[in-house]
Formats: structure tokens, sequence, C-alpha cells
């Protein structure tokens, strides 16, 4: 967010006046160009850049190049602009739309992204869930996604709502500090002793231009190693219900992963079990192992892969989440059940300490935080706050 200190803005009129902008946390480590675009509604890219080359934007009294880095404190000053008031018709089209809230603070908010939405607009897609989020929240000066989830994926998103977290955060993924874990439900019977998928993925773009990956050799020159561990919290008659735990952060992994050892997750419509979707998507079709009066509307037509645990270090804090009355505390929000909850009994999540002892009740415990989103019936979305001793 950038403070206006001399120069507000004249509603009465499109033009505005001398503006001078300090630089605060929401928008330091910024570039210029996206800065303004930000900042300055209604204007033109080409505008932006005009009055940067011709020095009409100036930075601490200065010249600046379009990519110079703001930083905290900086004082910006921008040219009497005579801008549009129409509104965009692109962002006007965006419905504004908020999340089950699993934890938010000044810094971050983590929430519960349903299926079948994306995370972001692009190629076919108008919006996402943070387009959507800053048409719900237009007070909010800084949202961005922290990391992504596949559009049919559902679970734990994290959005940042200051710079300095959204490069804090990307940081802890980037260098593999994030335990994330899913829950997903597999075709047939998984092998017990199947802990580990150390398989090296490679993408690709089909003729058409969508977006692939499959497995491939350790030493294939374009394969990225990619490891998974897996462990089976329930077995079906039909099917597998497993926890996946992802060492790498590979675009499709998990479902590549798996469809490689032969079990497909159920309703993925890339790399699944074709015939089995098919049989879930129709109202009435037997199908082995399936009971269908437990599934709404008797059919079953997302993919059941989940993002239902993630921990990572605090990007403020640094390594500790400090509740406000500096004793542990749980929160707790209701939501209704996605629909597989009922597919499948109750799963139980626990919350540990570093240690891996479950934690309950109060006392002392470890000094990072985590995220848990349980999807099952009448399913709590708890937010563990753990402070340090």
């Amino acid at each position: 967010m950038a403070q206006t200190i001399i120069g507000a803005k004249n509603h009465s009129s499109p033009t505005q006046g001398v503006q001078r902008l300090q630089i605060d946390e929401g928008s330091a480590g910024q570039r210029l160009d996206n800065f303004l675009i930000r900042e300055l509604k209604g204007a033109p890219k080409t505008l932006v850049y005009r009055i940067i080359r011709s020095g009409e934007v100036r930075v601490n009294k200065g010249r600046a190049q379009a990519d110079t880095r703001l930083e905290l404190g900086d004082e910006v000053r921008v040219p009497p602009l005579r801008l549009s008031e129409k509104p965009d018709p692109v962002a006007s089209a965006v419905p504004a739309r908020e999340f089950p809230v699993l934890f938010e603070d000044e810094a971050m908010l983590a929430i519960n992204k349903p299926a079948g939405v994306a995370v972001h607009g692009g190629s076919g897609v108008s919006f996402g869930v943070i387009e959507q989020l800053r048409r719900a929240r237009p007070q909010a000066r800084f949202l961005e996604l922290v990391h992504r989830l596949d559009k049919e994926t559902s679970g734990v998103l994290l959005i940042a709502k200051k710079r300095s977290a959204l490069t804090a955060l990307q940081d802890v993924f980037r260098n593999r500090q994030a335990h994330k874990t899913y829950a997903a439900l597999v075709v047939g019977g998984w092998p017990a002793r199947k802990k580990v998928i150390d398989v090296a993925l490679h993408k690709y773009l089909t003729a058409e231009g969508e977006r692939r990956v499959r497995a491939v050799a350790q030493d294939d020159d374009d394969g990225r190693r990619s490891i998974s561990l897996v462990q089976v919290v329930r077995r079906f008659a039909a099917f597998s219900l497993l926890d996946v735990t992802i060492k790498t952060g590979r675009t499709h992994q998990i479902r590549v992963h798996l469809a490689h050892e032969g079990h497909p997750i159920v309703g993925d419509d890339k790399y699944g079990d074709f015939a089995v979707n098919k049989a879930l998507a129709r109202a009435g079709a037997p199908l082995a192992g399936l009971d269908r009066d437990k599934l709404p509307s008797g059919r079953f037509e997302r993919m059941f892969l989940h993002a239902r645990y993630l921990r990572l270090a605090h990007p403020v804090t640094g390594a500790e989440l400090t509740s406000p009355s500096s004793t542990m505390a749980m929160r707790s929000l209701t939501w209704a059940p996605v629909s597989f909850s009922n597919l499948v009994a109750p799963m139980r999540s626990k919350f540990r300490d570093t240690s891996g002892r479950p934690v309950s009740g109060s006392g002392n415990s470890c000094s990072i935080f985590s995220i848990a989103a349980r999807v099952n019936s009448g399913v709590d979305i708890r937010t563990d706050l753990r402070v340090p001793p």
C-alpha cells in the first residue's frame, strides 16, 4: 500500500493533481512500473511507461527506470494525469467471492479452495480465486498468490497480504521448507510396501497446446527428480484412501506419480481411469465397491485430491506464531462438507509438534504453525496456533 502525502485524488474530476506516494511494507520491493499500474486505476500501460521514460515520475526526487525496485520509505512523485473513469469491463465481470478462511492476520490469508475454481485467470479462464478475492475486498491494497493448486484440487491455499510476506513465503516454498500433505482416493488397492515414489517427471505440451506431464527415467535429460511419500489411510473394496506428502513441487506431481504406479486418482480427467470416471459420473451405473446412496445425486464428478495439511514458518515472526493470549489456542470453523465427503469414512487429522508427538490440550509446543483442512461430514477446519515455551 502507498500513502498519498500530497495531492490526493480529486474524485469530482477525472484529472488528478501531482501526487506524492510514500512506499510502505505492502509495496516495498515492487518494480516501479508494476507499482504505478496498480496505483493509477484506469491508466493505460503505455501512459505509465511514457511518464516514466520522460522523467515525469520521480523516486526520491530523482529519475528512475521502469524496473527500479522501490524501498520502504521511498517517495514517488506522479505528475498530473487525466484518467478515464470508465470501469474496466473485465474487472467488472469478476464476481466478488469470499472463501472459507482457515487463518488470517495482517500478513497472510489461508483459505480452503473449492474444487473446480482456478487460482487465477489465464488461458481460457476469465478469473480465479485471486481475482474474486480482490473484488470482494476492494479495500485490500495487496493480495497475491503464494503458491498454486490445480483447478480441480481443493484445499489449503495461501495468499499474501504484504509484499514482504509474499517474498518470505515464496522463499519457504522454493527452499522446500513447507510441509504439504494431500488426501487422494485412488482406484484399486494400494500396495502397503509402496511408501516412496521417486520418479522423474517431464512437462510438455500436447499438439492442442495443453500442458501435460509424464514419468520418465531418472537419467532422462528432460526429467526432473520428483519424490512423493505415500501412506494408506483406509482401504475400500475397490479404492484406497491415501495421504501423499510431496518433497518436490512439480506440476501434476501427485496425479502422475499415482497413475504411473497403476492407481490413478478417482475423477482425474487427464491421467485417470476414464472408464471408472465415466461410471462414477453416470447416476445409476453399477460400479463394484461403490455405494451410490452415499454420493450426492448418486454421482461423483470431481477429482478426489485435497490439499489437507500445510506446515511452514510464519513470514513475519519467523520461527514462531504467537496467539493473542500468549498461550496455545485453537480456533475452529465449520463449513459445508464437499461433494465427496460421504464417499469415505471420516479422516482424523492430528496436530503434532516437531518431535512427532500429537498435540493435545495446552502447554509448551513448537515454534511453527500448522493449517489443516479436514474433509468429512460435519468437518472442523482447525488452525493450530503454537507458541514457544
